[in-house]
């Protein structure tokens, strides 16, 4: 089954599409070929997502920027800040979209789904819209003790009709006893076969760290093991600062800042010849998640080595935020994405630690995970399926049992095993 093909074909008869699949199956890759073909026919294209970090794995922007919902979090947060009615250019804007596509939809909540719903109604949306996500994966972010609630469980969800498409074949790795451990996890089912083949990774650390990845629950943890580190690489540091570009007067600092982070950018980037790293970004020569050595650094540009031998000469990439206006082309009001700044960074980063959340989308082939800051639902099955190499895959041993660490929303369950939800 080409699902690329179906997928474009469904869509261009205007069935909403829900894209769905396991870690490692192509969601990601498909989602951008679907892009690429619709704007390569010229039909406009909102590529939207709850954080501001999935919205720049698509080159997009979140959900609240787009639909102008502001800082509310729901229907009634809307009417409070006065922003329940749509403005002209809003409405304008999501009229002129032929596709819609919202990624990692399981972080998305049902108030904000109901919202997406409420503007979309508004606009008189007559184009498509594209979920996509796994639920057992990274769930909506809820307030302090709230219950967490996904997209499915809106009232809204049932309205567009979803047509659901499901990748199931796993790219980031071949090993068929792993993947079977992998689905398993993902579903929540330790015995004790599970549970043995978990503790068949739990090794002795290698005394060389540098060669694995760490996986942290935490950014703290995580930017103290890098600092630690790459004090040990004794050689001269590099300091590459992100150079920032405004390309219009109403980017704001605070927008710019926080665009760095979800992006994974670093300000400053502090590399020495020698030390690991992992590419954040696709190119035809690299992939997100694939691991280096620094070679060589000049003023212009950093040099990494990867596990093949083959050299790759890095510069700084533009990384931008962009929004949709009304421009005058030829005569007819159109319209069109604007950059409002671009941040000029290496797209690698130091291969020492990252956090599980910055991890996504990866495929890192010498892993190790701290178990012990696994503190959410599926957050133990996003860290496990990173892995494209579990011959070279170390979990520090748990203070807790498996299926403590292995467990999923029940909801989340019952909805993806098509059972009613409770």
């Amino acid at each position: 089954m080409n699902y690329l093909d179906t997928t474009i074909e469904k869509l261009n008869s205007k069935t909403n599409i829900f894209l769905t699949g396991g870690a490692g199956v192509g969601k990601t890759t498909i989602t951008r070929e679907v892009i690429e073909h619709f704007e390569s026919e010229a039909k406009k294209v909102a590529k939207l997502a709850s954080t501001g970090m999935a919205a720049t794995l698509i080159g997009g922007q979140t959900l609240h920027s787009f639909l102008d919902l502001g800082i509310a979090s729901n229907v009634q947060e809307l009417e409070k800040n006065k922003k329940y009615e749509i403005k002209k250019k809003i409405k304008k804007l999501i009229e002129s979209m032929s596709l819609i596509v919202i990624d990692e939809i399981s972080m998305v909540s049902d108030a904000l789904f109901e919202m997406i719903s409420l503007r979309l109604k508004q606009a008189d949306f007559h184009g498509t819209l594209m979920v996509v996500g796994d639920f057992l994966q990274l769930p909506p972010v809820v307030r302090g003790a709230e219950e967490v609630k996904f997209a499915f469980e809106s009232e809204a969800w049932d309205s567009f009709a979803f047509d659901k498409i499901e990748l199931t074949h796993i790219y980031r790795t071949d090993d068929v006893a792993f993947i079977e451990l992998l689905h398993h996890v993902r579903f929540g089912f330790v015995d004790e076969g599970v549970h043995n083949h978990l503790n068949e990774y739990i090794k002795p650390l290698p005394e060389d760290l540098s060669q694995f990845t760490f996986l942290f629950g935490k950014n703290i943890s995580a930017a103290h093991h890098n600092k630690k580190q790459l004090a040990h690489i004794e050689n001269e540091l590099f300091v590459k600062e992100a150079q920032i570009v405004k390309h219009q007067k109403s980017a704001k600092d605070i927008e710019v800042e926080r665009f760095m982070n979800d992006a994974r950018i670093e300000k400053e980037l502090e590399l020495k010849i020698n030390s690991p790293v992992l590419f954040t970004r696709n190119s035809w020569n690299y992939f997100n998640g694939e691991r280096g050595i620094v070679v060589n650094i000049d003023a212009s540009n950093v040099y990494v080595q990867k596990s093949d031998g083959k050299v790759v000469k890095l510069e700084a990439t533009a990384q931008s935020k962009a929004l949709w206006k009304e421009k005058t082309i030829d005569g007819k009001k159109e319209m069109v994405e604007e950059n409002i700044f671009s941040i000029y960074q290496f797209p690698i980063k130091l291969a020492f630690a990252i956090t599980i959340h910055k991890s996504q989308g990866m495929s890192i082939e010498d892993l190790i995970i701290e178990t012990n800051e696994i503190f959410a639902p599926s957050q133990f099955y996003v860290a496990l399926s990173r892995s494209s190499n579990p011959s070279r895959l170390n979990l520090i041993a748990p203070q807790k049992q498996w299926y403590d660490l292995a467990y999923v929303n029940a909801k989340a369950m019952a909805f993806v095993k098509g059972e009613e939800s409770c």
